[in-house]
């Protein structure tokens, strides 16, 4: 039986303190896509540039419910429950595809672009006999339409048809990030799906954690892409249900790699700074490209969005639930049009950094399943989230040794499952 208030969940009130059956609850699980993924939430579902042309279109989830976004004869955008309003079928199978009209292969109900029953087999039965009544209205059986809203060619779906608007949700601090990788026409590269046996919570948890990255994944720390050492830090947006965590070059490493004296620091904790070699670095290159000195940073958007640059590797991730025990993962890589020969097949390299065998991304899966294992049974213990300190929710710090950015999220889910503690910290 669930907890009927956030004071029978949360040991502290700063969520410093997470307990472990809410990564494997089932009926909790159900309550946070009620109150998560089908409420007052914007689910990211795609890049626009995935479907350019009228009559595109591309499936996907919102939560488990499975979607169709397609693209109107005006250039807008149409988002559509994929579901057959007669008997429930998936209307659409394909990943991608180009069609003017949806048609369901179970019965062939027909439906335009924008959800509209517009064709019915044998409506009037055969020869006078069977068929639907006269009285049968088809406008109350089209596909459920969902809002749709796009930023800067990032598009977002919502069941909530009187949620704010998504530049008011995405907030200053990602209107500004998200204006600064999508700067000019992008160009799709390719894509990467993993499905990991674990909490979808325990990947937001994962990619808002700065602390864990040097020390998890050993191609960070011996290449020098990010190191605690480095110039950083992590921010949040008002709701800080939005992190941003992010990562400069090393200024005293000059030309080299990495700076010796960080592999001192690393050593004194007893990490090693060199168990991975490369034969050839060239795919470790950068060519700047914004106005500003950032090489590697990673914004998270709640619930299910992130969008990265590692070095010149550029994508966005969808994580979509399967279950309290499993989720998928969607990267999709990107460059800009007008890139350079050498510089689009740099970033088509880079992408060896992410994805399911990444040189970097691979570890997290590791980690996750691991973690769901360990603790699929326990229903008393927890985890503790202290690093960078108890009690407020900074919005911005100037370190990596921290794990704000996860209370952070903590926060933001409690108060939209109404599961917050008296006197929560937001």
């Amino acid at each position: 039986m669930l907890p009927r208030s956030g004071d029978e969940i949360w040991p502290t009130k700063d969520y410093s303190r997470i307990p472990y059956w809410v990564f494997t609850d089932e009926a909790l699980y159900r309550q946070e896509l009620d109150k998560i993924f089908y409420g007052s939430t914007w689910n990211y579902v795609g890049l626009e540039a995935e479907i350019p042309e009228w009559g595109d279109f591309k499936t996907t989830y919102v939560g488990e419910t499975p979607i169709i976004v397609s693209r109107a004869r005006d250039g807008g955008l149409i988002a559509l429950v994929n579901r057959c309003g007669h008997r429930g079928a998936m209307v659409r199978r394909e990943r991608f595809g180009n069609e003017k009209t949806h048609t369901c292969i179970y019965h062939r109900w027909c439906y335009s672009l924008e959800g509209d029953l517009i064709g019915i087999p044998f409506k009037r039965g055969v020869n006078g006999k069977g068929g639907l009544e006269k009285g049968f209205n088809e406008k109350e059986h089209g596909l459920k339409r969902l809002r749709i809203e796009s930023f800067k060619g990032m598009m977002f779906v919502t069941f909530d048809h009187d949620m704010i608007s998504l530049p008011d949700y995405l907030g200053p601090l990602n209107q500004e990030q998200i204006s600064r990788i999508m700067c000019r026409p992008i160009k799709i590269l390719g894509f990467q799906k993993q499905v990991i046996n674990g909490n979808w919570k325990l990947y937001q948890e994962n990619l808002r954690d700065t602390y864990h990255a040097s020390l998890l994944h050993s191609f960070f720390v011996t290449f020098g892409l990010d190191r605690v050492t480095n110039p950083g830090g992590t921010r949040l947006d008002a709701s800080k249900g939005h992190s941003f965590v992010f990562n400069r070059p090393d200024p005293a490493a000059a030309d080299s790699l990495v700076n010796e004296e960080s592999t001192k620091v690393y050593a004194s904790e007893g990490v090693k700074a060199d168990r991975v070699s490369l034969e050839d670095t060239w795919f470790l290159g950068f060519h700047p490209q914004y106005d500003d000195d950032m090489r590697l940073y990673l914004a998270c958007l709640f619930p299910n969005a992130h969008y990265q640059q590692m070095n010149n590797c550029l994508n966005t991730r969808q994580m979509i639930p399967r279950g309290p025990n499993s989720f998928e993962v969607v990267w999709t890589i990107f460059g800009y049009e007008d890139d350079g020969e050498e510089l689009a097949a740099l970033r088509k390299h880079q992408a060896n950094f992410i994805g399911p065998a990444g040189f970097v991304s691979m570890e997290d899966a590791e980690v996750i399943e691991n973690m769901q294992t360990a603790f699929k049974d326990e229903r008393h213990a927890y985890s503790v989230v202290e690093m960078g300190g108890r009690g407020p929710i900074i919005a911005e710090s100037d370190n990596k040794v921290n794990e704000i950015p996860i209370r952070g999220f903590w926060s933001k889910y409690a108060r939209l499952m109404d599961l917050e503690p008296t006197g929560g910290e937001r």
